[in-house]
């Protein structure tokens, strides 16, 4: 979401590394340590030393650093973003004379980007003042996150170099690729088979490609289908993973595209695949949400609950997508972004839609969790507006079974989904 806003707006970011952030950080609790060797005072017998600030190893070194540099900030002006969690970043805003400022911080990393560069550059010295930083300049790679701007301030964010790790770690790196990360009929691939004699590799495997899903989210899907395997892992999970590795070894170089142009128009597809997982029944839910032309959020996620009917299943992956898009409405409003409302949410299940227009349809809603109700709420008090869409416009289908070459490249080229070397200049 902040890098599309950057990119409609030509803001510049700007990298920051803290110097031993986590002795920096000012303790409230008392704690005592022994005095260290090499640094005895013996003369002292068997005092002990009470710090005042944290050291790496103590428990409460993060906490403690976090607090200290939030202190700082918000003493200067900065506010806290209404909802901290953006993935694993907490965010501060300011507005200086009409300016705006904006800081993302993960630990000792910050990212930092405004409208105004003259204000930009004072900030940088402020925190350079304070903590012993190491200033990186404008940001082109972040937690493994590259990011590449065309003249124009287009955002391309992919990560080539993570990937590319990963494929030398499996041993995947002259591997054949595929057109694809799954197979067609992937519930059937996925039946029984032999139990891996050691699980550690497809573990690994797993929890590498779930973080790649930051900018790749054709994998999405097949990752999540497989995920829910940790546990008991086959021989049948592991080809469905080494698979995965030969479509990323063909597509090394592929990313998400913020355009600059597209406004800030929120508009989310939600979609779901009724009774889809053969061993309980549960339904996949799925969407994806595009803040103008940006794709800025996407799940796949299999649903708690066994659903009686494709409507529920769908009524559902609704109320899931409306939680995300209530998220996004509060990140918007921290950037001072105004959007408008009703809020388009497409679904291609109509039975679905009028269990949120209509009230009193109780015998096939009686059954249902509260918080699914969640929809007919947000519908009536004017948030979002549930809307007929043909499952063959339905984008949130990526999200929720396996497709086949053609359909898969289609919805590839309709998320934003490119490669590095064919971007727009």
């Amino acid at each position: 979401m902040s890098l599309s806003y950057a990119a409609h707006k030509n803001f510049t970011e700007y990298q920051m590394d803290v110097k031993s952030a986590f002795l920096n950080g000012l303790l409230e609790e008392e704690v005592y340590v022994e005095q260290p060797p090499g640094f005895e005072q013996k003369t002292l017998g068997d005092k002990v030393y009470k710090l005042k600030k944290a050291l790496y190893g103590l428990k409460q070194a993060p906490r403690a650093w976090y607090d200290t540099l939030s202190h700082f900030l918000t003493d200067n002006g900065f506010t806290k973003g209404l909802c901290q969690t953006l993935h694993f970043f907490s965010r501060f805003f300011k507005k200086d004379k009409g300016a705006l400022l904006l800081i993302l911080v993960y630990v000792d990393d910050i990212l930092l980007t405004g409208d105004d560069p003259t204000t930009v550059n004072n900030l940088i010295l402020l925190l350079e003042h304070k903590f012993a930083l190491k200033t990186m300049g404008e940001v082109h790679y972040f937690l493994g996150l590259e990011a590449s701007r065309t003249p124009h301030g287009s955002i391309f964010l992919n990560q080539t170099k993570y990937l590319k790790d990963l494929l030398v770690k499996t041993q995947f790196d002259s591997c054949k690729p595929t057109s694809t990360p799954m197979v067609v009929n992937l519930k059937q691939a996925l039946g029984d088979s032999a139990t891996l004699d050691d699980s550690s590799t497809f573990r690994s495997t797993l929890g590498s490609l779930q973080y790649l899903i930051l900018t790749r989210p054709d994998i999405s899907f097949v990752v999540n289908k497989l995920s829910h395997f940790l546990h008991h892992p086959k021989e049948s999970h592991m080809t469905a993973a080494k698979r995965i590795l030969r479509y990323l070894k063909g597509s090394q170089e592929v990313g998400l595209w913020y355009p600059k142009e597209g406004g800030f128009k929120l508009i989310g597809y939600s979609d779901s695949d009724y009774a889809g997982c053969r061993v309980d029944r549960k339904s996949t839910s799925g969407y994806c949400i595009f803040l103008g032309n940006s794709l800025v959020a996407w799940k796949t996620k299999k649903q708690a609950t066994v659903s009686r009917s494709s409507a529920e299943a769908e009524y559902r992956a609704l109320g899931s997508t409306v939680c995300e898009l209530q998220w996004l409405s509060f990140l918007l409003t921290d950037l001072r972004v105004p959007f408008s409302t009703p809020i388009s949410l497409w679904c291609d299940n109509q039975a679905a839609l009028h269990i949120v227009e209509n009230p009193v349809f109780h015998e096939r809603t009686k059954h249902l969790e509260i918080d699914c109700h969640l929809v007919r709420d947000k519908f009536k008090a004017g948030f979002v507006l549930p809307q007929k869409v043909h499952s063959s416009l339905q984008l949130a289908d990526f999200f929720t079974k396996p497709l086949g070459v053609a359909e898969f490249h289609k919805f590839v080229s309709k998320l934003g989904i490119v490669d590095l070397h064919q971007f727009p200049a």
